[in-house]
């Protein structure tokens, strides 16, 4: 892969999303980082310019096709491709399958789902300028209907969170998908799991750190043109679906 690349993380203003445009930018990659909030996007900017970091901000709302059509716009005007883009901004919640309000769950497949989808296709035209263009999307081992189907592994005790990791076993079939269908072009796409990372978006519960995290995302990032696509990654390895 090239040195100089660009990258797309979508929710870089802070937690996961910052840190991986930090390694990514340490890299010498261009890094457009994604904030919904633009006043919070411009300080995760100058933090990352503080480093020396090529990082460059674009207004970017899941929930708003306007902003996502614009942000393409942008992208396209200043850089031309992108060779990378990071589906790392979601919102969790959830209760218990036989409790879960289902306005809440329509709330977390907006976000989490169709927002996803629609920033990758809306940056599509541009990954396939790339060479050898990189999709991850951020997701989570609660979505492996394998791994929850074992009465006796570990994440059997996340029923409470239904609403959520059905929103994101849904992007892990869109990782499946999209990635056959983009073979041909040389694209890869991969589901990364980053673990039970303390950010804000647990209150700071994880037992990991989001320099532990972040580091499978941007081994998927950066995958050499050998390297796996239609793949569900944690830091031990394959997921099972």
């Amino acid at each position: 892969m090239n040195e100089k690349m660009t990258v797309l993380v979508t929710g870089a203003n802070k937690g996961l999303g910052y840190e991986t445009a930090r390694r990514l930018a340490e890299l010498g990659w261009t890094v457009v980082t994604g904030a919904r909030d633009p006043e919070r996007g411009k300080d995760a900017v100058a933090r990352l310019r503080e480093r020396r970091a090529d990082a460059h901000l674009v207004h970017l709302d899941l929930n708003d096709a306007v902003s996502i059509a614009a942000a393409a716009r942008e992208v396209t005007q200043r850089f031309g491709r992108l060779d990378v883009l990071v589906n790392n901004a979601g919102i969790g919640g959830g209760q218990l399958p036989s409790q879960q309000d289902l306005a809440a769950m329509r709330s977390l497949f907006e976000t989490n789902v169709y927002g996803t989808i629609a920033v990758t296709q809306a940056f599509l035209p541009l990954l396939e300028r790339s060479p050898a263009a990189r999709i991850v999307n951020v997701s989570t081992t609660l979505a492996s209907l394998s791994l929850a189907s074992d009465p006796t592994h570990r994440i059997t005790q996340w029923n409470e969170l239904f609403g959520y990791t059905v929103s994101k076993a849904a992007i892990n079939s869109f990782t499946v998908r999209l990635a056959h269908e983009l073979r041909p072009k040389r694209i890869k796409v991969n589901s990364a799991c980053p673990g039970y990372v303390a950010t804000d978006f647990n209150q700071g519960r994880g037992v990991r750190t989001v320099e532990q995290g972040a580091e499978i995302i941007v081994r998927l990032a950066t995958l050499p043109d050998d390297g796996p696509t239609a793949g569900f990654f944690d830091e031990r390895g394959r997921v099972e679906w």
